[in-house]
């Protein structure tokens, strides 16, 4: 009887055992693939409860989920010749469980290989124009390459691939920042060319306004005296145009004698008190100049010439002379003077 209980016994644990081993779950993101015997079973098992053989069947499962792969960063020359570092991230699932498990052996490090590969040709077939401005262009380009070589082979759809940064040598993110200044610059230049340009135009078209009445003028020079005085400055500077002057000196009278009853007082008014010309003569014109002789240069006499010209005197007698003939001189310069007063 004992013995009968342990075989009872016996059996039990041993159907619990083949119960657990023959019943299998699959999530809702996996799919099932049933080997039996080495041989996959035609196929796909869903998510949920799956009883299997024990001794003969294995159940594999296969993750479905989009799966975010980092591609290291690879070094190459691009098609202009400049030297870049690029990485990238991978986005891939499987299509096909059946493909993925049996004609691949690890399905990820193979698809994160090729990535690397189709990067480095990638950035061979691409200038750096391309590769910083229109990444666009170039995911798509990259996302082609590695999805023709694995989804009918392996059953693995790559989704997209996208480059995440491109790294420069020192020498050219140099080059590349004077390019943009020179750029901004250029901007710069024109736009205040075109401003002064502008500007011209309307400054122009304002003198030809204010030219028109000479008051104009004027109005304009107390508003800009009214201006630099709002700011408060202990110094105010009043320019006078030289039109100005010449208005007042043609509106006032020309005759002497309604300057002396207390009129207006014109240039014509006033003389040379020194040279002793009058108004008419300083205008210029009216009664010519009287340019004065020059006097003849007096000759020296037989003496002074001997005394100059021979040497034959001592240093001590042309010092006496000296002054003398200064003295000389002085009083023929004062007869030329007055002759010519």
């Amino acid at each position: 009887m004992d013995a009968l209980i342990a075989v009872v016994v016996v059996l039990v644990v041993l159907g619990i055992v083949a119960a657990a081993r023959s019943i299998k779950t699959v999530q809702q993101y996996e799919d099932g693939i049933i080997f039996r015997f080495g041989r996959v079973l035609p196929g796909i098992r869903g998510p949920g409860l799956i009883i299997v053989n024990p001794i003969s069947d294995k159940l594999v499962r296969v993750n479905k989920q989009i799966i975010a792969m980092g591609v290291p960063a690879q070094e190459g020359i691009t098609r202009d010749n400049v030297s870049v570092r690029v990485d990238a991230v991978v986005y891939f699932r499987v299509v096909d469980p059946i493909k993925a498990s049996i004609n691949v052996f690890n399905y990820q490090n193979a698809i994160s290989q090729r990535a690397q590969t189709s990067l480095r040709s990638i950035i061979g077939q691409s200038e750096m124009d391309e590769l910083l401005a229109e990444r666009d262009t170039v995911n798509r380009r990259l996302c082609q390459i590695i999805d023709e070589g694995t989804e009918q082979p392996w059953g693995v759809k790559v989704e997209s691939v996208e480059i995440k940064d491109v790294s420069l040598p020192e020498g050219m993110k140099r080059s590349m920042s004077r390019q943009a200044e020179a750029e901004r610059e250029r901007r710069a230049r024109i736009i205040t060319a075109d401003g002064e340009f502008q500007a011209s135009k309307r400054l122009a078209a304002a003198a030809n306004v204010m030219a028109r009445d000479p008051a104009a003028l004027q109005l304009r020079l107390l508003q800009t005296v009214v201006e630099v005085a709002a700011e408060r400055n202990s110094t105010l500077v009043m320019p006078i145009p030289v039109e100005l002057l010449r208005f007042f000196d043609k509106a006032s009278p020309t005759s002497g004698g309604e300057g002396a009853e207390g009129g207006s007082v014109s240039l014509a008014d006033f003389g040379d008190s020194a040279t002793g010309a009058t108004g008419a003569e300083l205008r210029g014109g009216e009664v010519p100049l009287e340019i004065p002789d020059v006097p003849a240069i007096p000759e020296l006499s037989a003496a002074e010439k001997g005394e100059v010209g021979t040497g034959l005197h001592t240093g001590h007698d042309q010092a006496d002379a000296a002054p003398a003939a200064a003295a000389q001189n002085g009083a023929a310069a004062g007869e030329d003077k007055a002759e010519a007063t």
